[in-house]
C-alpha cells in the first residue's frame, strides 16, 4: 500500500518537472523571436527602369483592360543589384489601375548576398504608382537566407524611385 503514494509522488514531481521545462523553452523561444524582430534594419535604396514590356492580354469594351509586364530594374543604395519583376494590372476607364507583381531581387541588402522575391501591390492614380512591398518568406537564397520584411515606394513619371524595405532574418 505504500507504493501507490510514492508512485503517486514521484509521477506529480516529473510532471512538475516538466512543466517548468517546457516553461523554459518557451521563455527562450519568445526571447530569440524578441531578438530577432529588434534586429530589424532599414534598407534605403534607389531604382530605375532598364525594361517594361508591357501587353494586353483581355479586353473587352466598357470592361477595364488587363495587361501583363514584364520589366528589369537596377537597385543602388542599400539594396544593390537587378530585380526581375512581373505585373498583372487592371486598367480602369478612368486612367487608374490596379496591380500585383512579384519580383526577383539578386545581388545585394545591408551587404549580404543572394537574391529574394518581393511581393508587390499597388494602385495607380493621379500619375503615382503605390507600391507595398514585401518579402515573400522562405524566397531567400545565400546570405539572405531567412530574410523577412515589408516596405514600399511611390513612383512618379521623375526617376531615380526611392523606396525603403524594413527587413530582418528568421
Amino acid at each position: 500500500m505504500r507504493i501507490i503514494p510514492i508512485v503517486l509522488l514521484v509521477v506529480t514531481a516529473s510532471a512538475l518537472a516538466l512543466t517548468q521545462v517546457k516553461t523554459k523553452d518557451a521563455n527562450q523561444k519568445t526571447q530569440v523571436a524578441r531578438e530577432t524582430t529588434s534586429m530589424r534594419k532599414q534598407a534605403k535604396a534607389t531604382f530605375g527602369i532598364k525594361s517594361w514590356d508591357e501587353k494586353t492580354y483581355n479586353e473587352i469594351e466598357g470592361a477595364p483592360k488587363l495587361t501583363r509586364v514584364s520589366a528589369t530594374k537596377s537597385y543602388q543604395g542599400d539594396i544593390e543589384g537587378e530585380g526581375k519583376l512581373e505585373y498583372l494590372m487592371m486598367y480602369r476607364t478612368a486612367g487608374s489601375a490596379s496591380f500585383m507583381g512579384l519580383e526577383r531581387v539578386t545581388g545585394s541588402v545591408g551587404g549580404r548576398s543572394g537574391s529574394f522575391v518581393l511581393q508587390h501591390s499597388g494602385t495607380f492614380e493621379d500619375g503615382v504608382a503605390k507600391i507595398i512591398l514585401s518579402v515573400v518568406p522562405g524566397s531567400g537564397t545565400g546570405d539572405l537566407r531567412g530574410m523577412r520584411g515589408e516596405g514600399g515606394f511611390n513612383a512618379g513619371h521623375q526617376p531615380p524611385y526611392a523606396m525603403t524595405l524594413d527587413y530582418g532574418f528568421e
